[in-house]
Formats: C-alpha cells, sequence, structure tokens
C-alpha cells in the first residue's frame, strides 16, 4: 500500500469555543486584548509613515475610542490606526492565530524594530471578544485608501464569517462587539455592566492604563431629574497614556516616586527605599522597585499571593508575578515591564524560562544591595526594617542559596551582651569581639529574649562574659540548618553538644577562677544510679562543665533536634521521632551535693520514670530527687512535663520533709 499524505481536519467552531473559554480566565481580558490591538494599529501607522507620511492623511493625531449603546447593547471600540485592507483582514481575522502584528514586527530591521512598541503576537486576542460577545463586526480601511476601500467583517465566533465592500471615512478600525444576554463565565448571568461608564473605566484603569495611545470616552454627568447619569458630547481621556517607570529618572522627583508607591501599594506611607533601572542584555526590561516601611498584615500568609506587577510594553499582565521574585523577598512592591517576555498564549500566566530567571536573578540582586546601602548608610532605617521583615528576610537561607553571603551579612541578632530592646548585632560585628582563642560563634535559641537570657546554658558564658547570639524568631531554628558557618567560623547551638571553652580568655584573674577539679571517680555511682532512675527517658547522664547556678540542664546531642526545634515541630502537628536528651548536672550545686549522700545510701526496689524495675542500692529519697531534677531542667527549656501533679508530689514531699527538719532544730 503506497503512502498518503493528508491533512488534519479541523472543526474550526470547536477549536474556536476552547479557546475563548480555556485560554482566558476571566472575561475583562477581553477589553485588554482589543486595546492592545488598537494600540498596534497605530505604532504600525507610525513606523509606516516614517517612510510615507501621505498616510496620516492630514491628521497624524492617534487615539483609541471606546463608546456603548445600552439599548442596542453594543460596544464599539475604534482607534484611529493603519487600518486593514481586504486582503489583510481575511488574512488576519479570518485565519485563526495569524497574528498581524507578529508578520509585520518580523520584515523591521534597525532603528524601526527598536522604536516599535508593538504588543501582539500570538493572534489569538482577538478572539477573546467572543467571550462576552455573540456577534462581533469589524468596520475598517487601511490608511492611504480611498474612502470606498473600507471593508465590513462580521462573525458569530461559530459558523464562519463574512466580509463585503463598505464606504469609512477616516482611516482605522471599528470593532463593535453585540453582547451577550446570558454567559457562563464568572457564574455572571449578564455582561450588562460592560454598558457602563464606570465599569469600562475600571477595566481601563487596571489593564491598559499605561498604553501609550490616549483612551477616550464620552464624558457623563449627572442628571437630577431622571436620578441617572446622561452622556455629554465631549470626549475625555480615562487613561493615563504614561508610564511612570519609562520616563528618564533625572525627570522624576522623589514626590512622584512616592506618590506611585502609595498608588501601587494602597498605603499612605512614604516607600523606606526605592530603585529605578533600565535592564538590558538579552533580557530587556524596566525595574521599579520599593521596599515599604511597614509590613503588611497578611506577610506571612501563604495562601496569599505576593509579587510584582507585570507588564510587557506597558500593557498589563498580571498583579502578582510571584515568579519574578524569590518568596523571601514578597514583602518587595514595584512594577517589572518587559520589552519581550515569554507568555502563554493567555498572556496571564508566565512561563518558566531563562528570561523569567534573569528577571528573577536581576530583580534579586537589586533589591538585596538596596538593603545594603540601608544598612551601611542608613542604620537607623535599616533598624526599623529589619523589625518588619527581618523573619522574612532569614527564610533566604533556605531558599536562596546563591545569595547565602549576602543575606548572612544582613542578618541581625539580639546578644547576650548587647541586648537593649533596639540593639541587634551582625556576625562581623560578633566577630570583631570574639575572645582570644575563640573559634566559634555560639548561638542559643528559644520562645523569647527573656527566656533564653534566663537559660541555665548561658552560665557559663556570663561568667567568662562570652557573648552568646539570641535567636528567638521562629524560623531561626530552620536557619540554622543552612547557616552553620560565617567566614570560617562554625556557628554552634550552646544547647546542643559538648562545649570546649577552656582555651577562651576569660576576664577574670587566673587567681580568682576556681581551680578545675575532677569529680568523675567521685561522682560516678551518682551518674550510674541516677541513668538506673531515668531509663530510656534520656540518652546520657553526665557532669557539666556549663553550669554554675543551676543545679541541672538539658542538652541535645551534637546531631539531633533541639528541644525548642522539637516543641516547634509539634506544635505545627508534625511527627517526628522522639528525642532523648542529655542531663548534665552541676558536681558543685548543693542539692547534687545531696544526690552524692543520698546515693551512698541501700535502698529497695524502685520504679524508675520510663516504669522500669530499678536495681537495689537506690533509696526512694535519691530517685525522687533525679527526677525532680529532671523535671525542673525540662521546665527550664520550656517543655512540657508528661505528669504535672507527680512532679508537684514529689516536690511537696521535700519541702515538707524540710520544714519538719526546721521545726526539729527550733525544738
Amino acid at each position: 500500500m503506497s503512502k498518503e499524505k493528508l491533512e488534519f481536519q479541523t472543526e474550526v467552531s470547536q477549536l474556536l469555543n476552547l479557546m475563548i473559554h480555556s485560554l482566558y480566565s476571566n472575561r475583562e481580558i477581553f477589553l485588554r486584548e482589543l486595546i492592545s490591538n488598537a494600540s498596534d494599529a497605530c505604532d504600525k501607522l507610525r513606523v509606516e509613515a516614517l517612510a510615507d507620511d501621505s498616510l496620516y492623511e492630514g491628521n497624524s493625531d492617534f487615539h483609541i475610542e471606546i463608546t456603548f449603546n445600552e439599548k442596542e447593547r453594543t460596544l464599539t471600540i475604534s482607534d484611529s490606526g493603519v487600518g486593514m485592507s481586504r486582503e489583510e483582514i481575511v488574512a488576519n481575522l479570518g485565519t485563526i492565530a495569524k497574528s498581524g502584528t507578529k508578520e509585520f514586527f518580523s520584515k523591521l530591521s534597525g532603528d524601526s524594530a527598536k522604536d516599535s512598541a508593538l504588543i501582539g503576537q500570538f493572534g489569538v486576542g482577538f478572539y477573546s471578544a467572543f467571550i462576552v460577545a455573540e456577534r462581533v463586526v469589524v468596520h475598517t480601511r487601511r490608511a492611504g485608501l480611498s474612502p470606498d476601500e473600507a471593508v465590513l467583517w462580521e462573525s458569530d465566533g461559530q459558523t464562519g464569517f463574512s466580509i463585503q465592500a463598505a464606504k469609512k471615512e477616516s482611516r482605522g478600525t471599528e470593532v463593535t462587539l453585540h453582547l451577550r444576554s446570558t454567559s457562563d463565565i464568572d457564574g455572571e448571568k449578564s455582561h450588562d455592566d460592560l454598558l457602563s461608564h464606570w465599569k469600562l473605566t475600571e477595566i481601563i484603569s487596571k489593564y491598559s492604563d499605561h498604553i501609550a495611545i490616549p483612551i477616550k470616552m464620552k464624558k457623563q454627568q449627572w442628571d437630577e431629574k431622571k436620578s441617572a447619569y446622561k452622556e455629554l458630547e465631549t470626549w475625555e481621556q480615562v487613561n493615563k497614556a504614561s508610564a511612570l517607570w519609562t520616563r528618564q529618572k533625572k525627570d522624576i522627583t522623589e514626590a512622584q516616586y512616592h506618590e506611585f508607591f502609595k498608588s501601587l501599594s494602597n498605603t499612605s506611607d512614604d516607600p523606606l527605599a526605592y530603585s529605578h533601572n533600565r535592564v538590558e542584555g538579552r533580557s530587556e526590561y524596566t525595574q521599579l522597585l520599593f521596599i515599604p516601611k511597614k509590613a503588611p498584615f497578611d506577610l506571612y500568609d501563604r495562601q496569599q499571593k505576593h509579587g510584582l506587577k507585570l507588564y510587557v510594553k506597558r500593557v498589563f499582565i498580571m498583579d502578582d508575578a510571584e515568579q519574578l521574585l524569590p518568596n523571601y523577598l514578597r514583602f518587595v512592591k514595584g512594577v517589572v515591564d518587559s520589552s519581550d517576555l515569554p507568555l502563554n498564549i493567555s498572556r496571564e500566566i508566565l512561563q518558566e524560562s531563562r528570561d523569567i530567571k534573569s528577571i528573577r536573578e536581576g530583580c534579586t540582586k537589586r533589591i538585596l544591595n538596596m538593603i545594603t546601602d540601608l544598612s551601611e548608610k542608613s542604620p537607623d532605617k535599616f533598624l526599623d526594617f529589619w523589625k518588619e521583615f527581618g523573619q522574612c528576610l532569614k527564610e533566604g537561607f533556605g531558599e536562596d542559596f546563591s545569595n547565602k553571603e549576602k543575606l548572612a551579612k544582613l542578618a541581625r541578632f539580639k546578644s547576650s551582651t548587647h541586648n537593649g530592646e533596639n540593639h541587634f548585632v551582625s556576625l562581623n560585628d560578633y566577630i570583631s569581639r570574639m575572645k582570644q582563642g575563640q573559634e566559634k560563634i555560639y548561638v542559643i535559641t528559644g520562645e523569647s529574649t527573656q527566656a533564653v537570657l534566663s537559660s541555665p546554658h548561658l552560665e557559663i558564658f556570663k561568667k567568662k562574659d562570652i557573648e552568646v547570639l539570641l535567636l528567638t524568631d521562629r524560623v531561626d531554628e530552620w536557619v540554622l540548618n543552612f547557616l552553620n558557618e560565617y567566614e570560617g567560623k562554625a556557628i554552634q547551638s550552646i544547647a546542643k553538644g559538648a562545649l570546649d571553652l577552656d582555651k577562651i580568655e576569660s576576664n577574670e584573674t587566673k587567681d580568682s577562677e576556681p581551680e578545675n577539679v575532677d569529680n568523675s571517680d567521685k561522682f560516678k555511682v551518682v551518674i550510674e544510679k541516677a541513668a538506673k532512675v531515668l531509663g530510656s527517658s534520656v540518652k546520657e547522664v553526665r557532669l557539666s562543665n556549663r553550669l554554675t547556678d543551676s543545679a541541672c540542664c538539658l542538652v541535645s546531642d551534637e546531631h539531633d533536634v533541639s528541644g525548642h526545634l522539637e516543641r516547634l515541630l509539634k506544635s505545627a502537628g508534625q511527627n517526628i521521632p522522639e528525642r532523648k536528651p542529655i542531663l548534665e548536672i552541676n558536681p558543685s550545686h548543693p542539692l547534687v551535693e545531696q544526690l552524692f549522700n543520698e546515693s551512698e545510701q541501700g535502698g529497695g526496689n524502685i520504679v524508675g520514670a520510663d516504669g522500669s524495675n530499678v536495681s537495689d542500692g537506690i533509696t526512694d529519697k535519691f530517685s525522687d530527687l533525679v527526677l525532680v531534677l529532671f523535671d525542673q531542667a525540662l521546665l527550664a527549656e520550656g517543655g512540657q512535663l508528661q505528669d504535672p501533679s507527680l512532679f508537684v508530689k514529689r516536690l511537696n514531699g521535700f519541702l515538707l520533709d524540710g520544714l519538719r527538719k526546721k521545726s526539729v532544730r527550733k525544738c
């Protein structure tokens, strides 16, 4: 059998229906697309007239006019652009996905290509009109042709289209939409609201405010007698027709930047900082970025979209282009206007590409430079920034490895030695104050500054006057997974692993320092018996070199999660393996001395913390004291007791015992 070559058979009406109802997420898009087409038509004429100014026909004015008729249920978009001939309208509107703009642009070269501001690329934007229209009529005449050479095109978007000769005195194109009476889009029952001045101006302001061509509508005035608005014969411009970010920086005042930010962010505050730049290269775009003074209430709402406003050649594409910024910079407001950004066909969804990546990297670099400048040139402003957005910026340690070093230089923390309400220190500040022999950056995590400052883990550091950074933000535990060293200095949590502070010089004189006594042999029995009492509740019991005032503390093993992180994860509903902490006891504390005395006494069968039967040789008093000390250490690190009532019972037992002995002595 010989090979046959056949053409695909296309049901055009079904294809068009799919395009209309699948490519576009909301009905308002149609007006943006038709206005963009009108703007393109004006730009085409401007470019062609460079070679032949007779195409202006004595009128070089460019405008887009929008009118509506409530009675006829029509909406008309007209322009004074280049228009179309019969051949062009058949080619452009008679072929789906045939883009006249794209074909025109491909023929340009040199300065003409650079100066043109053509928007359309796909050739399907026009068909979005059928989202709201049951019938579309296009009346057009190409510039340079006679009025009798105009063309009338008409279609219902299903059964094809008709075309006939017509007459049109002025150049350009009129697109008239006969609106549907009902709609399945967005649950709307009708499109009546599109036949109103306020709704149309709202859509224009949202999507086409910065189109360079003036968009005009007839003025409306309130009629007291009829209690309704009446249309006047005078026209008014309803778009700004000017984009602040497209102007030269030298032509824009600081007040204008501030006003633009206020309108952008819906706030009354001036921005903390801003940056306006034109980026050229393989990806060409303009960025206007603002750092707000105050964090929005929904900054940490993961369901809320954050991002920059995206424009392509001054045509609004989307409000929250999240792909243009990493999530940890979501507090930044601003605009990106690209010259040539790859969008999907509907122009509502960004496609991940090298261009998108380039813009995201460029915006990220610019913002981090802005923040760095604040930290170096305006410390007070930077402090205000850090209070508002510091936690958000810390998320970048896990999200943006390429800028980890920059983020580390910007990070600020409370300090055990510089802990004023408004006092934050950088890692560079910390390193500059490190003591002779100190090789690590010491940190402690906790729920609040007050809680960590009273932690027993800090005692030896206070005594030796060694600075410890206080990490009290919820994100800090997560940050430590990625920020484990800085400038060659390891970052160590003082609540994890063993401490070796012997090499670090102390401010105290050697004569005033207590002599280090090896108590390991003396307390060997205490540790063994305490480990039996606690059983599987702990990984280990050992003597401490970090305690000076407290009797004991809980320490996490070097590679285990901390107690604080464990509680955070559990509060978030995460299932994690149960942590077995290390109990460290202070051999110089009176309670531990009492443990030693009691360890020399015999005893009967004692039930341990895990319910196991403890061997002979351990008294009830020894067991209860160990369990009380363990529970105290758990409370001191912010944990919760498994059996608070039993803890109270044991503690009351010791209190009563002490009171009885005191009473006997008095007698």
